[in-house]
């Protein structure tokens, strides 16, 4: 079940929202929605385990029974997951870190294409779903699926993870959820219930399903007999996710056995924090028991280290998750009092070079986020000094993250041409060490440009970035951090009905549809004798004014129908 410690903001959204009835559905969707056990124990808390990669046959297993005939169609499924991600988007514990949320989707991309080419995707999902992850500031260790395709990963997850491996199980477990149409299942039983008071049982679920209080009122309530009935369901379901995942992440290249070692992991936590409280409403088969399934698909040739792969590619994603994993460390906890500590890492003898640069790049983001510019600058150096001795797929990967934490603390302190010329030389040294179009690069890009001194000069660097995030939100119509640099950037230029247009959608895309209809209708009211460039703009602005009121009476629609 999802985490106990939920974010505060999250759980006084949308513990309000659930509603007194229809507890058995909320038990259900509490036992759906998360991988794969319930957890108290944060990442700080779990020590690492010794990690291993492995190649493996993959052994087809058959999926769960035929669906019944309520289950909810795919487009249905994504209208109530869109729903539900305009109400969890505008909390602020979803976060949006530009590097790691890239790494997590990268792995997602990477699983995705693995089920669409084993057939595990079918057509009507593929093209209905959003496939998007999105961040939670989080330290529990957790990661959810939503209707529609979503996926929420909780940064204590990535913090705990010691493989790429590990964490493409999960990823992959959860994807699985939504491919074999388990949360369609589940909402078809209740046909009787509104969108809108599924939609806010979900959004109860991840409020307040830690809760201990709420399985016992359950049981007082007199409905245990029903919740057992739908967990047994459910741990049908979470087999099934683990046999198709573990099939999806050994196709998509990732070794295999991630997924013992992640169910390792997680025992050890539940050895911590588990008060086996109402045994017989867990909603998860027993660890012991999933890692023993883990291993045996795996073969017992499933840890030998000649299976091990050395890659260039696959070096550099191991160099990639461990900063990630570090830097999520920082992220999930911005407290003073948790970073000081960091700011002078103990380096044991014989801390392997890659961890060594991983303990220092935490200090470096520690250090940026306390204003000490000093360690800064002590930190970076001591992490480039330890990244010279890792192997060349490495280097690359982590220069590139490194170069990218020099500019964006230079952006902080506003010293603009100095971050430039950081992006600058480390574009120079070639070998892929920044990628100009990827999405940290565009970000930090428009935030050099719009730091940059008021002046003509600099109009060409203002346009520059315009036009290349302006390309990037054509791709990425859902990207509200994009669209905000890009108003602010149509303003330097001059452009304010391109920077209200941009600021309309910055505001949809953060779930707020009211707000970015009453931006468009303000911008439109003031455009007096539009040139034929502004026209354009116009148009563009009704169409988006239009789809955004459609979808505003449709949601009326569904709450009327409660």
């Amino acid at each position: 079940m999802l985490s106990k410690k939920t974010p505060s903001s999250i759980q006084r959204r949308f513990a309000r929202s659930a509603p007194s009835q229809g507890k058995a559905w909320h038990a259900a969707a509490m036992a759906l929605l998360a991988w794969p056990i319930g957890l108290s124990a944060s990442a700080s808390d779990i020590g690492a385990l010794p990690s291993g990669s492995t190649a493996s046959t993959y052994m087809a297993l058959p999926s769960l029974g035929d669906a019944a005939a309520q289950t909810l169609s795919p487009m249905a499924e994504r209208r109530l997951g869109d729903r539900i991600m305009r109400s969890i988007l505008r909390d602020p514990d979803v976060i949006d870190d530009p590097l790691v949320l890239e790494y997590i989707n990268n792995t997602w991309q990477a699983l995705l294409t693995s089920a669409r080419q084993r057939g595990d995707l079918n057509a009507d999902i593929d093209s209905t779903h959003a496939w998007r992850p999105f961040l939670v500031r989080e330290r529990s260790v957790n990661a959810f699926a939503l209707p529609g395709g979503y996926i929420g990963v909780h940064l204590g997850l990535l913090a705990m993870t010691t493989t790429p491996d590990e964490l493409a199980s999960v990823l992959a477990h959860e994807l699985s959820h939504v491919t074999q149409r388990h949360i369609a299942r589940m909402i078809g039983e209740q046909s009787r219930q509104s969108w809108i008071s599924i939609a806010s049982m979900i959004l109860g679920a991840l409020a307040v399903s830690r809760a201990p209080a709420a399985a016992q009122a359950m049981i007082t309530g007199g409905q245990a007999i029903a919740i057992q009935g739908q967990l047994n369901f459910s741990r049908d379901m979470e087999r099934e996710a683990d046999r198709v995942g573990f099939g999806v992440m050994n196709d998509a290249g990732f070794a295999p056995a991630g997924m013992a070692q992640m169910f390792e992991h997680l025992q050890q936590a539940a050895r911590l924090t588990d008060d086996n409280s109402y045994p017989y409403l867990r909603t998860h088969p027993l660890t012991t028991e999933r890692i023993g399934e883990a291993r045996s698909r795996m073969g017992t040739n499933g840890f030998l280290p000649s299976a091990i792969d050395h890659s260039d590619a696959r070096e550099a994603l191991v160099a990639q998750h461990a900063l990630m994993s570090a830097r999520s460390r920082i992220l999930m906890d911005t407290r003073s009092v948790s970073l000081i500590p960091l700011l002078s890492p103990n380096v044991p003898k014989g801390t392997s070079a890659l961890d060594t640069v991983a303990l220092h790049y935490a200090a470096t983001l520690a250090a940026q986020r306390l204003n000490d510019r000093a360690q800064v600058g002590t930190s970076l150096k001591l992490a480039r000094s330890a990244a010279a001795t890792l192997p060349k797929a490495q280097q690359a990967a982590v220069e590139r993250i490194l170069a990218l934490e020099e500019a964006d603390t230079l952006v902080d302190v506003r010293q603009a041409v100095q971050a430039a010329a950081v992006l600058s030389k480390a574009v120079e040294q070639g070998q892929g060490v920044v990628m100009l179009d990827a999405r940290p690069e565009l970000l930090l890009n428009a935030r050099i440009a719009l730091n940059l001194p008021d002046a003509r000069d600099n109009r060409e660097a203002w346009l520059d970035a315009a036009t290349r995030l302006q390309t990037h939100v054509s791709a990425h119509p859902e990207d509200a951090t994009s669209w905000g640099l890009l108003a602010s950037l149509w303003q330097r230029l001059g452009q304010p009905l391109r920077a209200v247009r941009a600021e309309a959608e910055a505001t949809a895309a953060f779930g707020d549809l009211p707000g970015a209809i009453d931006r468009i209708e303000g911008g439109t009211k003031n455009a007096r004798r539009p040139s034929p460039a502004d026209a354009i703009e116009l148009s563009v602005m009704q169409s988006r004014l239009r789809a955004w009121r459609r979808q505003q009476h449709e949601d009326l629609a569904e709450d009327g129908s409660r």
